[in-house]
């Protein structure tokens, strides 16, 4: 009589993972490699982060050391004192409304631009880069001669807080534009059309297609809008009039603290607009990182 093979004699258990005594299943532990720089990409490193603290991260830390010089008291003497106060609230809450405009407004652009086809498309295309290319300076007579007291339109909005946020849409109109349109354009349209064919809702392929894509372009845009748009200066001189309380934004109010020769109190200023604009880049990087992970 014939004994039957015993279970370790099988085909099948001849590619079981073995079993410890302990009766636990062994775990393979994958080792990841480690990353090495070759010569050339150390030294490019090198070179490029020499570059950027020179550029950037000295300038800052001398701003934060020079807004320090005075102690907590004068600073905080600074932030508070009304006039300042009420350019640092005009100044970002303007730029907000105008980086949600540019969103909105800039998105619409950019889908027209890329899906659309029109007569005279290539000129709108040519005119979108042109507050890159104007001086802000010119940018402000231009926009106060349209929008001044002989405004042929019939618009007065110069010398108003209307004027803070005709200038701050003028010179960033093109930041949300350009980020958006090549995600737009290396986007397959196959894909939407492939969803819809399938029964998807509009608002699924917005959703589940169109938004992981496009929010992480959206959020670059609007960081740069608003930065742009809080550090303006050129275009209000002439349209605001720069009235204290009004319609003076900070890099006027910084202008007037180193003209006055209070070196410290500039500072103290430009920190607060650079923590400002760090929370709202940082805030902004993490809304696309949520959506981009929930699509």
């Amino acid at each position: 009589m014939t004994q039957a093979p015993s279970r370790l004699e099988t085909a099948d258990d001849l590619t079981t993972e073995p079993v410890p005594p302990t009766g636990r299943r062994l775990r393979r532990v994958r080792q990841t490699p480690r990353s090495t720089l070759t010569r050339g990409a150390g030294l490019s490193l090198g070179i490029a982060m020499i570059w950027f603290s020179l550029l950037v991260l000295l300038p800052l830390a001398a701003i934060v050391a020079k807004a320090a010089e005075g102690g907590w008291s004068n600073y905080l003497h600074v932030i508070q004192d009304d006039q300042t106060w009420a350019a640092v609230t005009l100044t970002v809450s303007q730029a907000a409304l105008v980086t949600v405009l540019n969103v909105v407004v800039g998105t619409v652009i950019a889908w027209v631009l890329v899906r659309d086809h029109f007569p005279g498309k290539a000129l709108l295309d040519v005119i979108i880069d042109v507050p890159f290319a104007l001086p802000t300076i010119v940018a402000g007579l231009v926009l106060l001669s349209l929008y001044g007291p002989k405004s042929p339109v019939g618009v007065h909005w110069a010398f108003t807080p209307n004027a803070v946020f005709l200038a701050f849409a003028f010179v960033t109109l093109p930041f949300v534009v350009r980020t958006v349109q090549p995600v737009l354009e290396e986007l397959d349209a196959d894909v939407e059309e492939a969803a819809a064919s399938l029964g998807a809702a509009r608002l699924t392929i917005l959703r589940r297609i169109l938004l992981p894509s496009l929010v992480p372009a959206i959020a670059a845009g609007a960081a740069l809008s608003f930065a742009r748009a809080i550090s303006e200066y050129g275009a209000l001189v002439l349209l605001s009039g720069n009235k204290p309380y009004e319609t003076e934004v900070v890099s006027v109010r910084v202008l007037s603290f180193i003209e006055n020769g209070s070196t410290a109190s500039a500072a103290a200023v430009a920190s607060l607009m650079l923590f400002v604009a760090l929370v709202v880049i940082v805030g902004l990087d993490l809304v696309q990182r949520g959506v981009a992970g929930r699509g």
